[in-house]
């Protein structure tokens, strides 16, 4: 069976306020090394866990524009053997790519685009610490349509200390005049290991205001995840439907029968020794538990036969007080957002 294929790229331009990804701005340096570690671990975990084909890919970050489009050769070079029945690839970028960059990458096979906008209100933009303005950020997005992408997803970050009805009326202005396709939305989170840890004057605490964006958002877009919006990814639903996918890179997750594994984040160290990893094995409840989560919050659902006697009881009164309903033997959500709380009401 097809697996899920995820890379990390760590290397960054520019480190955002609210950023708490495995990425940096100093290492650079390391780039030509870092390939070599990369392929030594995908030689590795394809001949260890016996792939012969990968379902979709995913190229995240970190900011994979970074990298030259010489060290996408050389990668695509690795995993074409691979990809023979590959439905999606994707890729991360920031709105400053060259449409020379773009038009080579779409080139190489790439069908989906990401680009980190945030907003296109220049003063967030500063406040965020993002290193491209709201027309350069126009300019990219038209530029990949141009060079070929029908697939573009914008991630939008809302709740910050200077958003507003009338700033975000305007982000969703300029997206209905741009080809996009998809758009991941994010409520700021202030998080540990970040130029904003414990600063939460960084934050705007206004649910009424977040109900509203989303709305505006679902106009737009159809919800497909608690923060997704638009024509589905393909490799994200397929965490949400809880396949086995390979994590390659620094600090990247892989997922395969009934454990995870855990490469190492310090990105030397990684480049010493690519294949060391720390694993965590799952029960069978673990799994199961997941597989409810990530169900309820997502359009995928749940398989029905996955739970007990005790468990179905529990769904059948959610059903009656219309918190999830069942279709074609799986179990769904009305709202994405109460995930968590029926997850644990139904497996307690």
């Amino acid at each position: 069976m097809a697996k899920l294929l995820y890379i990390h790229i760590p290397f960054c331009d520019s480190k955002c306020n609210y950023c708490a990804f495995n990425s940096y701005t100093n290492l650079n340096h390391l780039k030509k090394d870092y390939f070599n570690a990369i392929k030594k671990q995908f030689l590795n975990d394809v001949e260890k866990f016996e792939i012969k084909e990968f379902e979709t890919v995913f190229i995240g970050g970190g900011t994979p524009s970074t990298m030259h489009i010489s060290f996408y050769e050389k990668l695509f070079k690795l995993l074409e053997p691979f990809l023979k029945n590959t439905k999606e690839i994707t890729i991360e970028s920031n709105p400053n790519a060259s449409y020379e960059w773009l038009k080579e990458i779409k080139n190489l096979g790439v069908n989906r685009i990401s680009f980190g906008v945030q907003s296109f209100d220049d003063d967030k933009l500063k406040f965020l610490n993002r290193n491209h303005s709201s027309a350069l950020a126009i300019q990219t997005i038209q530029n990949a349509k141009k060079a070929g992408f029908e697939n573009i997803n914008l991630d939008i970050i809302y709740s910050t200390a200077l958003d507003n009805k009338k700033l975000l009326q305007n982000d969703l202005k300029i997206i209905d005049s741009l080809p996009v396709t998809h758009i991941s939305a994010y409520s700021l989170m202030i998080e540990e290991n970040t130029k904003w840890e414990k600063d939460y004057s960084k934050r705007k605490e206004d649910e009424e205001l977040e109900i509203w964006f989303i709305k505006e958002i679902k106009k737009r877009f159809n919800q497909y995840e608690i923060s997704n919006f638009g024509k589905p990814c393909l490799h994200n639903l397929g965490y949400w439907e809880h396949k086995e996918y390979l994590g390659i890179g620094a600090g990247a997750v892989g997922f395969i029968k009934n454990f995870r594994y855990y490469t190492q984040t310090n990105v030397n160290e990684y480049i010493k020794n690519p294949t060391h990893y720390e694993y965590e094995y799952l029960t069978n409840n673990d799994i199961k538990k997941e597989k409810v989560l990530l169900g309820l919050r997502s359009i995928t659902g749940f398989e029905e036969n996955i739970l007990n006697k005790e468990e179905k009881k529990r769904v059948e009164i959610l059903i009656n007080e219309k918190k999830v309903f069942k279709k074609e033997g799986k179990i769904h959500s009305h709202d994405f957002l109460l995930a968590d709380a029926l997850s644990v009401y139904i497996i307690s």
